[in-house]
């Protein structure tokens, strides 16, 4: 009895897990009125995705069909532009906007974003923040030459470590990396002594690599979160193989995730 008791638990519990375990998926052919830069049109978080206004309704629509269940998906312009990735920078616990933002797009986002994300904007005279500025949600990287009221901005509001630095010798870290809490991609001309510098700073994985067919700008082909990543259409089958497994995309899946709850279950069992 105490068995068949424990086996109902066990089932359900696994149920209840594989329910509320976010989706994963690394998808291809996606693109932005035949532009295959997504990660210039969108901006994904652990707790939000902004996706560029006006743009053709199937790339909104890829967003929403895997992540509404999850996190909001907001439609947004900034300073009037459609190129939000590039401007702006977030993660679960902000999202830093540059001064040419208006009234009325600070008001929409801070509207629909979950109340626990605190939204800014700064005045910073490097105004294309998603280029200047790379994070997660416990580091950031940034542009060696950012103001320190900037910096202070980045930790306070975003709540990271920040470290000015250069990816391959790029002032541009936000354009040429990108990186989740789990692991990162960084420009494929990164040394070994320098992934291996930026790998103890972020405390993840890194690879260099590639998005969008050998592009090197990472962080325009591309825009990912721990559990799911999207990026260009042009992104070979080996691109794809490497960010499915330098950001454990696979084990985000809920199998992958339930196996665990499982073998955890009947080791304490047992």
């Amino acid at each position: 009895m105490a068995t068949r008791k424990f086996r109902f638990y066990f089932l359900r519990v696994i149920f209840l897990v594989a329910s509320f375990v976010p989706r994963r998926l690394t998808l291809s052919g996606i693109q932005f009125e035949n532009n295959c830069e997504v990660g210039v049109f969108s901006k994904l978080t652990n707790a939000y995705c902004l996706v560029a206004i006006g743009g053709s309704e199937n790339f909104y629509s890829a967003f929403e069909a895997e992540l509404a269940d999850a996190i909001p998906v907001v439609k947004t312009s900034i300073g009037g532009t459609r190129i939000i990735g590039r401007l702006c920078v977030g993660n679960k616990n902000g999202l830093l906007l540059p001064h040419t933002t208006t009234d009325q797009e600070l008001q929409h986002m801070r509207n629909c974003l979950p109340d626990q994300v605190v939204v800014q904007r700064i005045d910073e005279r490097l105004s294309a923040l998603g280029n200047c500025i790379s994070c997660n949600d416990h580091v950031a990287l940034t542009h060696p030459d950012l103001d320190k009221e900037t910096e202070e901005f980045i930790a306070d509001v975003l709540g990271v470590e920040v470290f000015r630095q250069t990816i391959a010798g790029n002032i541009l870290v936000g354009s040429y990396c990108a990186f989740s809490n789990r692991g990162g991609l960084v420009h494929p001309h990164t040394s070994v002594e320098d992934l291996d510098e930026l790998s103890t700073l972020l405390q993840v994985p890194l690879v260099a690599g590639t998005v969008n067919r050998g592009s090197e700008v990472i962080a325009a082909g591309m825009t990912v979160n721990d559990w799911t990543a999207f990026c260009g259409s042009d992104t070979t089958a080996t691109e794809l193989s490497v960010i499915e497994s330098v950001f454990k995309l696979r084990e985000g899946q809920p199998t992958a995730i339930v196996e665990d709850m499982r073998k955890s279950l009947i080791d304490s069992y047992v």
